[in-house]
This record gives structure tokens, C-alpha cells and sequence, in this order.
């Protein structure tokens, strides 16, 4: 399998667990109607449907391979997810929908992020990334996502683990991947950090589907933290 089929297959697999889980919160919020159950996973699915479009044709211009100051991918991509993450769950924060969301499928969901890192392995040697931001470097998020399925067996199956250290939890993984951006971006502003003159970013990450962690994954990642902190915060 070739490495654009499994970022393409990784970005799929996200997405089917997505609308899996809104689907059953949709269905326990409204149990005895059928057309509001469709209509609201309508509401989930075009979103993420033209969401994914507008990365597609976007990239396939070139137009996120620029990495001049700003950067594009930070401007198009992660600031408006992270704007729709911030408004719409500071909206639905005492919504009734809040309360469904299953909260163990939010701490396993996490667990995708061993995908992308092992994926990231495989683009050194290919000329897609730097090992700078690999595990080889300084990205430890594989090690952080490996928490995931413990904290999860931990905190919903043996029930040793409370609501607040789960959310601690969901805090440490919002840190992380703050490391992991500030990381992609001064191997490209400041390579001087990683003993290099020149930039450290290399233009193949910019195109489809590379471009889907930076306009995708990892803004999911962050908008399951965020949900989970409202969750547990609302359940508490």
C-alpha cells in the first residue's frame, strides 16, 4: 500500500469513526424520531463531506506548498477549524446532545494518532518530512496516543481513574499537539533551532492527502479534547 493510499485510508478511518459516534448520539437524543436522526447526521456529514472537498481542490493547486510567512496551512486550514471548534462547542456547551456523547469514545478515539506517527516514519524516507518532526526528533505525540486505550480501560472499565484526571488527560494532549505545531512551523522559520541554515520543511507535505493531517486529523484531534473537556466538565 503506498504511503498517499494509507494517509487517504487513515483520514477515511477518522472519518467513519466520527460519524459512527455521532450517530449514536444523534439517535439517543432524539430516539422516536427518524426524520430529526436524519436530518441531523445530514448536518454532520456534508459539513465534513465539503470540508474535505475544499482541502482536495485546494491543494491540488499547490497553494498549501507556499510556506512563506504566514503560513498558509495555519491560515486556510487549522485556524478555521480551530475557530468552528471553539464557537460551536462554546454554543452547544448546555445543549442536551452534550450529556449523550459517550464519554470513552472520546479518550479512544485518540488512539488514531499512533496511525499518523508511524505514517510520519515512513515520509522520512520517502522525502515528505523531516525526522526533526518525527519520534526520531521531537514529537512524542505516538507516545501520548499510546495513553490513549490505558486511560480509557483505566478510567471507564476499572473505573480507577476519575473525571478529573481524565480531563487533565484531554489537557496534556491539547499541549502536546501545541508542541507538534510550533515544531512543523520553526523547522520552517527557525531551522537554525535544529542546526540548520535552511528550511526543514519539505513541499511534498503540502499536497493532498499529506495536507489532510494538518487539515483534518489533527484539528479532529483537538475537537475530541475540547468535546471531551465540555463533556466531562458538564457530567461533573
Amino acid at each position: 500500500m503506498s504511503l498517499q493510499i494509507a494517509y487517504f485510508a487513515l483520514s477515511l478511518l477518522t472519518v467513519i469513526l466520527i460519524l459512527l459516534g455521532a450517530n449514536r448520539v444523534i439517535k439517543k437524543t432524539h430516539p422516536n424520531d427518524a426524520a430529526a436522526q436524519k436530518k441531523y447526521f445530514l448536518m454532520v456529514l456534508i459539513p465534513l463531506l465539503l470540508w474535505h472537498l475544499y482541502v482536495f481542490l485546494v491543494a491540488r493547486t499547490g497553494f498549501f506548498t507556499n510556506y512563506e510567512f504566514p503560513p498558509r496551512f495555519v491560515l486556510f486550514l487549522i485556524l478555521p477549524l480551530f475557530a468552528f471548534t471553539g464557537i460551536f462547542l462554546y454554543l452547544s456547551r448546555h445543549k442536551q446532545w452534550i450529556k449523550n456523547v459517550p464519554e470513552p469514545w472520546l479518550v479512544y478515539y485518540q488512539t488514531f494518532r499512533i496511525g499518523i506517527e508511524s505514517l510520519f516514519l515512513f515520509s522520512v524516507s520517502a522525502g515528505i518530512l523531516h525526522s526533526q518532526v518525527t519520534l526520531e526528533g521531537y514529537n512524542y505525540d505516538m507516545i501520548f496516543a499510546m495513553t490513549a486505550p490505558i486511560v480509557g480501560y483505566l478510567a471507564y472499565s476499572k473505573k480507577i481513574f476519575s473525571r478529573k484526571i481524565v480531563k487533565y488527560w484531554n489537557f496534556l494532549g491539547l499541549a502536546v499537539i501545541a508542541s507538534i505545531i510550533f515544531l512543523f512551523i520553526s523547522t520552517n522559520f527557525l531551522p537554525e533551532l535544529y542546526g540548520s541554515k535552511v528550511s526543514l520543511m519539505p513541499q511534498g507535505i503540502g499536497y493532498y492527502p499529506y495536507i489532510l493531517v494538518a487539515g483534518f486529523l489533527m484539528p479532529s484531534a483537538v475537537f475530541m479534547h475540547v468535546l471531551s473537556i465540555v463533556v466531562l466538565s458538564r457530567k461533573s
